[in-house]
């Protein structure tokens, strides 16, 4: 019988008891609940933060049991039971105050129920306190505190900040009675995709360590490479199989659609885990993550900060950006890397600016047909093919065709996209040269409103000049004055010069000229 993935499967005892694999982290677990007592970690959704959260809290009910024949049950000697209070905010559509009221009052009588109320505690806060404090005294244990999702109610606010500075009070004060109760502790660790400024949560939690970005905790939670070679040789190979494939040519291409995350510089590359075991599972490759969720806050958060997304190709910033999301902030790039769409590749000591690209190919394709339906006229259903249509056309020298189809990408520009139409015309391009999977350099000079390409295909070069309110003739002119097809003077395939206009009265192409 072959393995059983727990794909999808969040529940540390259940994935046991019922026979499914698991990659055994219990050390670094171990080294976590010895070393420290708060923590926050920060990694993408379908991550396995909350198998993390389950394992720890089968740690701490003291299931030895459960963990036989894993790391921890080499070095743990005690297994103490404590009471856990484990809160998951994932489970709530937060769109109105009362969302989070509700959710937090029925996590809050559930616990009460067990250790008893105080008519005397008035709010969340003092109610969650004196849980901690009772929980301690009626076990003779100090409590352990496990919250999931943290920050759920604020990504689903983002772009409401009326409604998220009212959940900001609310969690604030409520995570504050972690700090008033420190003597009934024993461990905390808060997970969440994002960090939503120390300031403005965690203000009064000062004792959090954050391990999102601590070179010892990096593979906590994802697959390392060692990981997968370990643990899914056999599996590469079936894949291997079912794929008529190599056995090196499996691994290349899980690393390229799968790998390649990296939560600080210089650290291994983290496979995607959700992708990897559903890769198995089926016997196929896919965009399995992209399939689970719909990143809907990142797209409001884009169009709100006139983002070009050639940043997203080649980003640079600081770690002050990559560490906390404040929604005054101006600048999207922090919920980009901490959602999983952009990662670490490089990092500039002397600067202390780090480098940032799409992870992996299934991160990179996913996000742009994502976004595609944003951007331009197309549904959802129709972009894979007016995609595929586009690329023949390139592919056939048939500049006439892929010319018009781009304009159909650019027409009916969304409403909000209009006030910066030289921004929308990039970032449409940049979409679809990226799915197209064709262009190899791009440089924009937009402080001049112009836009240069070179696109490249087996048999074809293609040399492209834009102009927004100029003429087609200025652009074709230009890549003559300029000699942009001189370094394909001597190549063996034909190039084409193209000249184009944009117009923003008509907020679309108007006319191309091909040479």
């Amino acid at each position: 019988m072959g393995k059983l993935y727990p794909v999808g499967i969040q529940n540390f005892e259940s994935l046991r008891k019922d026979g499914f694999f698991y990659v055994d982290k219990t050390a670094l677990m171990h080294r976590l609940v010895t070393t420290g007592r708060y923590y926050f970690l920060s990694r993408p959704r379908r991550f396995g933060k909350s198998l993390l959260i389950s394992t720890l809290e089968a740690y701490f009910r003291g299931k030895k049991e459960l963990f036989e024949g894993l790391a921890v049950a080499g070095l743990e000697k005690e297994w103490k039971q404590h009471p856990v209070l484990h809160l998951d905010l994932n489970t709530q559509n937060y769109s109105s105050i009362t969302a989070l009221e509700d959710i937090l009052n029925e996590a809050l009588t559930g616990w009460e129920k067990i250790y008893g109320t105080n008519e005397a505690e008035i709010g969340f806060a003092r109610r969650f306190a004196g849980i901690i404090r009772r929980a301690a005294a009626t076990t003779g244990e100090r409590a352990v505190i496990l919250v999931d999702e943290y920050d759920k109610p604020l990504l689903q606010t983002i772009g409401n900040t009326e409604l998220q500075e009212e959940y900001k009070k609310i969690l604030k004060s409520f995570y504050g009675a972690l700090k008033s109760e420190d003597g009934y502790i024993r461990f905390a660790l808060l997970t969440g995709v994002t960090k939503f400024g120390k300031v403005s949560v965690f203000s009064d939690l000062n004792n959090l360590m954050d391990i999102s970005m601590d070179e010892r905790y990096t593979d906590i939670c994802g697959i390392s490479e060692d990981e997968l070679f370990l643990n899914f040789d056999e599996d590469i190979r079936a894949l291997a199989i079912n794929n008529r494939q190599t056995y090196e040519q499996a691994c290349a291409q899980l690393k390229e659609d799968y790998d390649g995350y990296h939560f600080c510089p210089d650290s291994p590359g983290i496979y995607n885990p959700f992708s990897l075991l559903n890769t198995f599972a089926k016997g196929r490759y896919g965009s399995y993550w992209f399939e689970t969720g719909t990143p809907t806050y990142l797209v409001e958060l884009l169009k709100m900060h006139n983002y070009s997304l050639y940043r997203l190709a080649n980003e640079k910033t600081t770690s002050k950006v990559l560490d906390s999301i404040d929604s005054a902030s101006r600048n999207p790039v922090g919920v980009i890397y901490q959602s999983g769409y952009l990662t670490i590749k490089g990092y500039i000591p002397e600067a202390r600016i780090f480098e940032l690209g799409f992870p992996n190919r299934e991160v990179e394709e996913g996000f742009m047909d994502f976004l595609l339906p944003y951007y331009t006229p197309l549904e959802e259903s129709e972009s894979g093919f007016a995609i595929w249509e586009f690329v023949q056309d390139v592919k056939a020298g048939n500049v006439d065709g892929f010319m018009e189809r781009l304009r159909s990408f650019l027409a009916d520009c969304p409403y909000e996209m209009a006030k910066d139409v030289e921004l929308h015309y990039q970032n449409v391009l940049f979409i679809v040269f990226r799915l197209a999977g064709l262009y190899t350099r791009v440089e924009y000079h937009t402080s001049h409103g112009r836009i240069d390409m070179v696109v490249q295909t087996a048999d074809f070069v293609y040399v492209m000049e834009f102009k927004l309110d100029g003429s087609a003739e200025q652009a074709l002119q230009q890549i003559d004055e300029k000699q942009y097809a001189i370094p394909f003077a001597k190549d063996s395939r034909k190039v084409f010069s193209i000249g184009v206009n944009f117009s923003s009265g008509t907020r679309n192409i108007d006319r191309w000229i091909v040479k």
